[in-house]
């Protein structure tokens, strides 16, 4: 009798599906091209970084002696100072809080000759009342009563159109009531105008952030046009495309100003800073960011549920309408919330083509920031979270995109269109 076979379990055959394969070619390919971009995008920040045109300093031997700013950048050089009238104008409504601080601030400024006009624009907490009291009796004040807001208009554009209507000065220079400027920060954002490339500038101040929503989506300001604009080609070639702009502390010539429109011409608009930059460029001028880091703080939430409901009322807008920013916001997770994802997942199957390709693309959107961080003052120790400030920034947007399609949108006690510009 011959020997039995000792018996052996067979094993179970491996079904290989086709479509698999592709699969996760296609997988790493969009993760591969997700990491080189944010790569490129990392060296775009630096080159911006390195040349974002800094103020004037109003002490030539200090600047002489350092040779160039901190961390890099252009120098707009002053030649002869000059001393234009100035109209610093503030719209406030229900600033009760923090207006006080910024009426200081910008009358304590050193090296300008100046007027004060604030609008309280129909507030409810004795805006008013602060603001004079912050003024302690200063001539160069007045307080503006707000008219009725007419059909067609938003708040705030309504606001700084009547307080350009008042100005007497030369140079007129919108102040967002949570700024507080630094001594010579107005001097300087004068300077800036007259010596600089923009016909409307921008000093963009640094933003203060504290709690743990403001210091994930608050960077996320500076970072994006930092990061994605061209800033270069748009002082060079000016195109309403390119424009970088921001309210908060904003400067023109007054013949500038009427020549582009003003504020009427941004009259329904959401970001009507940025609609303001755009109607310059149309009029044949330019408009832009400097750094103004060293100008200006600005501290515009002290929580989440503040962060949330001021960015719900424009992030739809921020491309120009909510198709737009849909589309951007897709572009963002793509770029940014990929690459971690994918990090993680290779690891997890031993896969070290694909983590290899996420760990390069999570890096390269750590950099990014890190470099925004560094020059305009932010924290760089936050840029770790940025895959969290991008999944936070998307769940805004997506809030803002919905109550805008339910019309929903209020702002200071007013409910603002479901339309806007672009």
């Amino acid at each position: 009798m011959s020997a039995r076979r000792a018996w052996r379990p067979r094993r179970p055959r491996t079904v290989r599906r086709g479509g698999d394969r592709p699969l996760a070619r296609s997988a790493t390919a969009a993760v591969g091209a997700a990491a080189i971009a944010a790569s490129a995008l990392a060296v775009h920040a630096a080159f911006n970084a390195r040349r974002l045109r800094v103020p004037p300093s109003l002490a030539p031997s200090a600047t002489a002696r350092a040779g160039e700013p901190p961390e890099g950048g252009t120098v707009l050089r002053v030649g002869r100072p000059e001393r234009p009238e100035v109209s610093v104008l503030v719209p406030a409504r229900n600033e009760a809080e923090r207006v006080a601080p910024t009426i200081t601030a910008i009358l304590a400024s050193r090296g300008v000759d100046l007027e004060l006009c604030v609008l309280d624009d129909g507030s409810t907490d004795g805006t008013a009342d602060v603001v004079r009291e912050a003024g302690g009796g200063d001539m160069r004040l007045r307080v503006l009563d707000g008219r009725p807001l007419p059909e067609g208009w938003l708040g705030k554009p309504h606001a700084c159109a009547q307080l350009a209507a008042a100005a007497r000065g030369d140079v007129l220079v919108f102040v967002d009531a949570d700024v507080v400027v630094a001594p010579d920060g107005l001097a300087r954002t004068v300077a800036a105008l007259t010596e600089g490339p923009f016909d409307l500038t921008c000093p963009y101040p640094r933003q203060e952030a504290e709690g743990p929503g403001p210091r994930l989506v608050q960077p996320l300001l500076q970072w994006t046009w930092l990061t994605f604009l061209p800033l270069e080609l748009a002082a060079r070639r000016p195109r309403p495309s390119l424009v970088a702009a921001n309210g908060q502390v904003l400067a023109c010539r007054r013949t500038d100003y009427d020549r582009a429109g003003g504020h009427t011409a941004v009259a329904d608009a959401v970001l009507e800073d940025l609609e303001l930059g755009r109607a310059f460029v149309r009029a044949g001028m330019s408009a832009g960011v400097v750094d103004g880091s060293d100008v200006a703080t600005c501290r515009m939430y002290d929580s989440w549920p503040a962060l949330r409901e001021g960015y719900a009322k424009s992030l739809w807008a921020a491309a120009g309408s909510p198709t737009r920013s849909a589309a951007v916001l897709a572009l963002l997770l793509w770029l940014f919330l990929t690459p971690p994802i994918a990090a993680v997942t290779g690891i997890a199957r031993r896969r070290p083509g694909l983590a290899a390709l996420g760990v390069l693309g999570y890096s390269a959107g750590v950099a990014s920031r890190i470099i925004a961080a560094g020059r305009t003052g932010a924290r760089r120790r936050d840029a770790l979270w940025h895959p969290v400030s991008i999944l936070a920034l998307g769940w805004i947007t997506a809030h803002s995109l919905r109550r805008r399609a339910q019309g929903t949108l209020t702002w200071r006690g007013r409910t603002l269109p479901g339309r806007g510009r672009g």
